[in-house]
């Protein structure tokens, strides 16, 4: 009772954040169309809850499994498999807003900015997105987030409990995603926060290092268990899609790096926004305590953005994600000080906390219009444009999938019916597959390539209704000579291009 009363105050204000960020994380968490990536994951998630001998199926495509384990766990009691999805990362998102204000208070020792910092995460529009979207990357941020916590505690405490706690950290981070072995690459850096000025420095240390591969050990341990899928070869093989092996890239060292060091700034500033950049410059230029911290946090930025403008061979705004995170807390730091600022010129100590409020909505509002346009109108969200044009504004969002599922159910009311797609892989079949596989009326069925029009969609329609489904880009302009009649068509967002559903005419 001591600890409540003492602390009720951050206990309330504590409460109000939270209930602050559910609401806007919650409120029309569907909204968004279904993306291709998250058809699939969900897909997968689905197949694995109901058949446990494809636990691994992530690994069919050499994506590690954790984000999809969580998802079929919510699945098993959330019916809609696109709300289920999405609210992992909802809740992986919190656990991030709560790492940051830990990190905070650990890095800067004021309770103010670890609250600063979850006020600015929860507007955060990078985070906004990301934690509303049924995606591995909300996950691979809280895990980043919570593992550089607990790796400044080590080397300030090195204690065997932190050591195996990080461990395990880290090894849901690498069972995520692999951007998350930054966690470990990164981890000696925190050496700079090591007190050589104590006494028996060298036993710290060295208890230091003994507990540093302890974690690691722990971390490996745990990643391990993809070995007991024969697909986890598949790991290497996706990564180099997107990352150049050391084998390739010393061939053309610099030839990719500043076109994709241009492109993931322009992506962080658009993401930042001018009020997020100038509270962090304030932290770095005009003040001066707490610099070993800062160079922790700007260590765990600019090595893992360094290395993803030299290595990346397709790149995303997603894959800086969990880098920018580590800006937060520095901008929190830039956001007391302003606040601390205006205390000072303000002569009436009472208009103060009145001042305080109107500074802090002024930097969060532009990232508060970004918020309310994704929960009413996301097509205009003021995102990202690589962002927007692949989740909002192209055929890769899948606008027309609810409209289809709601027909294609009326219709499977009345019999069986059969429904072709354009694609065998991604936002077709697998999102129709997620809501309407189960039903014994429908038979779906994708094709790839489609340079003709299948005669196994044709002869099924002479024994049912049968529907056919275009949505990308090369048949955007049907054949007339395809045995089709349109039943509807949706544009994806803002685009040219068009979801397109059609009716089979059965023909000799």
């Amino acid at each position: 009772m001591d600890f409540l009363r003492k602390n009720r105050n951050d206990i309330f204000l504590f409460l109000i954040i939270t209930v602050l960020y559910f609401c806007i994380r919650l409120v029309a968490l569907t909204i968004m169309p279904i993306f291709t990536d998250e058809a699939i994951y969900l897909r997968w998630a689905q197949i694995a809850l109901h058949d446990s001998s494809w636990r691994f199926i992530s690994l069919t495509d050499g994506k590690q499994p954790l984000f999809v384990w969580f998802a079929m766990i919510f699945m098993k009691f959330i019916q809609d498999p696109l709300f289920a999805g999405r609210l992992v990362s909802v809740f992986t998102g919190f656990f991030t807003l709560i790492g940051l204000w830990f990190l905070s208070l650990e890095l800067f020792k004021s309770k103010k900015i670890s609250f600063l910092s979850s006020i600015l995460y929860i507007f955060f529009p990078f985070a906004q997105v990301y934690d509303r979207m049924a995606m591995m990357d909300s996950m691979v941020g809280a895990f980043s987030i919570w593992a550089l916590y607990f790796s400044v505690l080590l080397v300030r405490k090195a204690r065997l409990e932190i050591a195996y706690t990080l461990g395990f950290i880290i090894g849901g981070g690498i069972l995520t995603k692999s951007t998350n072995f930054f966690s470990i690459y990164l981890l000696p850096f925190t050496l700079l926060l090591f007190d050589f000025g104590k006494e028996n420095f060298k036993k710290r240390l060295i208890k230091w290092v003994i507990l540093f591969f302890f974690s690691i050990l722990i971390a490996y341990g745990l990643y391990g268990i993809l070995r007991l899928s024969p697909l986890f070869s598949m790991v290497t093989t996706k990564n180099a899609t997107f990352v150049y092996p050391f084998s390739e890239w010393i061939s053309h060292p610099f030839t990719f790096f500043l076109g994709n060091l241009r492109g993931l700034t322009d992506w962080l500033i658009s993401y930042l926004g001018i009020a997020y950049a100038a509270l962090i410059l304030i932290s770095l230029i005009f003040v001066k305590k707490f610099f070993k911290s800062k160079v922790i946090l700007l260590i765990y930025f600019i090595l893992p953005f360094t290395a993803l403008a030299l290595f990346g061979r397709v790149i995303f705004p997603r894959f800086i994600y969990f880098m920018s995170l580590f800006l937060l807390p520095l901008a929190a730091e830039g956001l007391d000080t302003v606040l601390t600022f205006s205390k000072k010129i303000i002569k009436y100590n009472k208009y103060y906390n009145v001042s305080g409020v109107l500074i802090i909505f002024v930097i969060i509002s532009y990232s508060a219009l970004s918020c309310y346009e994704l929960i009413t109108n996301p097509k205009l969200a003021p995102i990202a444009t690589s962002d927007s044009n692949q989740y909002l504004n192209n055929w890769s969002a899948g606008w027309g999938v609810n409209d289809t599922v709601n027909f294609l159910k009326q219709e499977m009311s009345k019999g069986k019916i059969f429904v072709g797609t354009e694609g065998t892989f991604g936002l077709m079949p697998l999102s129709l597959e997620l809501y309407l596989v189960d039903n014994k009326n429908i038979t779906i069925k994708g094709y790839w390539p489609i340079n003709e029009f299948p005669n196994e969609a044709l002869s099924y329609s002479k024994k049912m209704p049968a529907y056919f489904i275009f949505y990308q880009p090369q048949h955007q302009i049907i054949s007339s000579e395809f045995p089709i009649k349109l039943i509807y068509e949706k544009r994806a967002g803002d685009s040219n291009y068009f979801y397109r559903m059609y009716k089979i005419i059965p023909r000799s």
